[in-house]
């Protein structure tokens, strides 16, 4: 494998070449997912900034700004929505059941004892039981502390947090899947 760097004034990549025994050569875009950073969701009711746990979370803060570079939020809907619990999204399939990591497998918890979902705007990772952390993600709406100790908390709200309470007064239906979609259009990785 050859590995040659590009320059970018928003990212860091690089380019690696790999000839497979077809003889085929295909360039792959390597992010910097060491390089730490906040994350900006452009959704269709407004901007939300999230401040990442990189001190506490490390992996799932180095996978969540990790699908922001790649562009993997982009065009995500938030598929559930709780009104005084959640706020949920991440998954590309809008089903709840679908979603990805940059493994591409799914990831240890990070289960910091000092961090809590002490209340609105914690961010965690949505997973199906221990250890199966992907792409979904969820914003609490309230203090919701039979969460701890489950999910992995990994940061939390700092800009936007009147368009958090906008999203949780949408209409759902009897799934709690918002009735007119509601996106994520861009998802953006804010240097710190």
């Amino acid at each position: 494998i050859c590995i040659r760097a590009l320059s970018s004034s928003s990212m860091s990549v690089e380019v690696a070449r790999s000839e497979a025994d077809t003889g085929v050569v295909a360039d792959r875009p390597i992010y910097n997912d060491d390089e730490r950073c906040n994350v900006k969701l452009d959704t269709s009711m407004g901007d939300i900034e999230i401040e990442l746990y990189w001190n506490e979370a490390p992996l799932t803060c180095k996978n969540f700004a990790g699908l922001a570079r790649r562009q993997f939020y982009d065009n995500v809907p938030f598929h559930r929505v709780v009104r005084n619990f959640v706020i949920q999204g991440g998954d590309p399939t809008g089903t709840g059941r679908g979603g990805s990591s940059i493994w591409n497998a799914p990831f240890q918890d990070e289960l910091n004892p000092a961090l809590r979902h002490t209340g609105a705007g914690v961010i965690s990772m949505a997973n199906s039981g221990p250890n199966t952390n992907k792409s979904q993600f969820f914003i609490t709406l309230a203090p919701t502390p039979w969460l701890d100790g489950k999910h992995s908390i990994f940061g939390r709200i700092k800009a936007g947090m009147k368009v958090v309470k906008r999203i949780s007064l949408v209409e759902v239906d009897a799934s709690d899947r918002p009735v007119d979609v509601l996106k994520i259009h861009r998802a953006t990785c804010i240097p710190i």
